[in-house]
């Protein structure tokens, strides 16, 4: 079995996870901080949750529209380009008197873009890594984020108290700008993976072609709906427990990043089709106590405890490549970043708007137990999803990692 050293010894992981890494403290501390700013000066749970989480629902447009994109522009520029325009949006966030329609223009526009990068990123390291490192890889991306967002949403917390919401959004700004600079200078010059240029046409046609493979459609929708339902839970943390928001976000990323640690490094290859649905109803049914209204301490462990179901996205991720032709790869993974935070989008609109009307506690538990039913409706077609009886034919083998 492969470690976590060997993967850092692949030349161009390095400078990959540390881009990463700058992205993923950024988008926490801004989205934090943006939170906070919209709660304190409108009151209104649904447009908090909006704040934080509506970049997600731009990715329907990246989706959409530009995904083609994933594949044929070159990574390097493209992902210094990208956090360089977030480091300049968020530093306009930080404008004081910025009216509200103009703060939600920004986020979307935000979002729009991450979901192109999100394929570049995905399948760039399909690039570095051979194929079977990427379930590692991506399990140490995935750690980098849990990680970054355990300390973004502490120190984001004491940076809100210290230097205010938009002094919080500027220092995030900074955290992007670093990660554009990390990208430009870290990563080699490469080729994109496709020839041609990106087009909308191109993309809805290989969108449809992904979609039309039902392994592959059940697998997408197991990675989409679930997630995004508990991501309408955490997005009431703010309303819940405005504050210690901070602590409970902070608690998340930590079972986040346990759950992804375990899984990737120590689940054998045989139990990794089985755990797909457990995980995933783990993700949700700690959440349906918050009907009761629990207090600081049992909230932060129930936090805690269902993020670590998180790590069933890296199951359906390495399902996902192996039914995918390495020529897609990109748009593939772009196709289920975005998809996955639309969905989050989407879930926390949602959730904002059921906690107008009733009780935060038992909004979340609603969500919760809408996860809980999609999980289960969609648990048989899974099954069928995960093995030869799928009835998929192989992906073509990716090229050897470069370099």
């Amino acid at each position: 079995m492969l470690t976590y050293r060997e993967v850092f010894r692949v030349p161009q992981f390095g400078p990959l996870f540390v881009t990463s890494a700058l992205q993923a403290a950024a988008s926490t501390t801004s989205g934090l901080a943006l939170g906070v700013l919209v709660f304190t000066s409108t009151g209104s749970p649904l447009l908090s949750a909006l704040s934080m989480f509506g970049a997600s629902l731009a990715q329907l447009v990246g989706a959409a529209l530009l995904m083609s994109a994933a594949d044929r522009l070159p990574p390097r520029g493209a992902l210094s380009g990208a956090a360089l325009a977030f480091g300049i949006g968020t530093a306009v966030l930080a404008l004081p008197g910025l009216p509200l329609p103009l703060v939600f223009a920004v986020v979307l526009g935000e979002g729009a873009v991450a979901a192109v990068m999100g394929g570049v990123r995905y399948g760039l390291l399909g690039e570095v890594l051979p194929e079977d490192a990427f379930l590692l890889g991506r399990s140490l991306l995935n750690m980098c984020a849990g990680t970054m967002q355990i300390l973004g949403y502490a120190a984001g917390g004491v940076l809100i108290t210290v230097l205010a919401p938009r002094g919080t959004l500027l220092v995030a700004a900074a955290l992007y700008a670093a990660g554009a600079t990390a990208a430009w200078f870290g990563l080699a010059r490469r080729p994109p993976r496709a020839t041609g240029r990106p087009s909308v046409g191109e993309t809805w046609r290989t969108n449809a072609l992904l979609w039309s493979s039902g392994p592959r459609r059940r697998v997408y929708l197991s990675l989409w709906l679930p997630n995004g339902l508990v991501v309408g839970c955490e997005s009431l943390f703010v309303p819940y427990r405005p504050d210690r928001a901070g602590l409970l976000f902070a608690c998340a990323a930590l079972g986040m990043l346990a759950g992804d640690t375990v899984t990737g490094r120590f689940l054998p290859a045989r139990w990794r089709g089985r755990l797909r649905t457990p995980l995933l109803l783990l993700l949700a049914v700690p959440y349906l106590l918050f009907a009761l209204r629990p207090g600081l301490p049992w909230a932060l462990l129930l936090a805690t405890v269902a993020s670590t179901g998180f790590s069933a996205s890296l199951l359906l991720q390495e399902r996902l490549m192996a039914l995918t032709p390495a020529t897609m790869t990109g748009q593939a993974l772009g196709l289920h970043s975005s998809g996955m935070l639309a969905m989050q989008g989407v879930a926390a609109a949602l959730a904002g708007a059921l906690a107008q009307r009733i009780p935060t506690g038992g909004a979340i538990a609603l969500m919760a137990a809408a996860s809980v039913a999609v999980t289960l409706v969609l648990a048989p077609g899974l099954r069928r999803a995960g093995g030869p009886e799928g009835g998929e034919t192989p992906a073509a083998p990716r090229a050897p990692a470069v370099g």
